[in-house]
């Protein structure tokens, strides 16, 4: 069984997603184990008691400064002994201690298709603003592992999305999560709790 632990920052929705894919059979051998959100106020911890799963806020604003809460941060990590991190909308930088920790054991979604609109800046409703601003026709969602760098590590699985030509940052961000992110979050944790991929070379081999 692979013990997950999810770092949300807000809502939760693929937390939510992840929620069900198990209750409904698609993802197998997983348990989640803990939550953790950077926000006190932050609706994926409401999602995961209302499940049953422990769920603790871990905020920079409660510690002088970010050294002693990446140490906290990682601490708490550890607490749970997790086999995979989930990063589901987490917006909070992963301490160099931490990725090098769990080398190809923490996994991201990313809403665009890396490398596009990937990086330092882009997240939220920002990637979206991106894509319409550039007129792209086809965006989508990514899940990688996570590195050093931001949104570089090893590309698990993307997904591909239609842009409409009336579409605005939400309505395509609300799709992007509806047709791809829902998805592939819990199909991307279901091959590695089956053992169904592997990292050579920096890249994601399927089995």
């Amino acid at each position: 069984m692979l013990r997950i632990l999810v770092c949300v920052s807000g809502g939760g929705t693929n937390l939510q997603a992840v929620i069900n894919a198990i209750g409904s059979g698609s993802l197998t051998n997983t348990e989640i184990i803990g939550v953790i959100s950077n926000n006190k106020n932050a609706y994926a911890l409401t999602r995961a008691e209302q499940n049953g799963i422990d769920a603790v806020c871990v905020s920079p604003k409660d510690f002088p400064d970010r050294e002693a809460f990446n140490r906290a941060f990682l601490e708490k990590v550890n607490e749970y002994h997790p086999d995979l991190i989930v990063l589901a909308g987490f917006l909070v930088a992963i301490p160099a201690a931490m990725i090098e920790s769990y080398r190809n054991r923490i996994i991201n979604i990313h809403p665009s298709l890396i490398p596009s609109f990937c990086g330092v800046g882009f997240y939220g409703l920002k990637v979206h603003e991106a894509a319409l601003a550039r007129g792209v026709k086809v965006t989508g969602a990514t899940v990688h592992f996570v590195d050093e760098g931001t949104d570089t590590g090893p590309i698990i699985l993307q997904k591909s999305v239609q842009v409409h030509q009336d579409d605005t940052p939400k309505t395509l961000q609300q799709r992007v999560m509806e047709e791809a992110e829902w998805q592939l979050l819990p199909q991307a944790i279901d091959m590695i709790a089956n053992g169904r991929i592997s990292v050579e070379d920096g890249k994601v081999r399927y089995k």
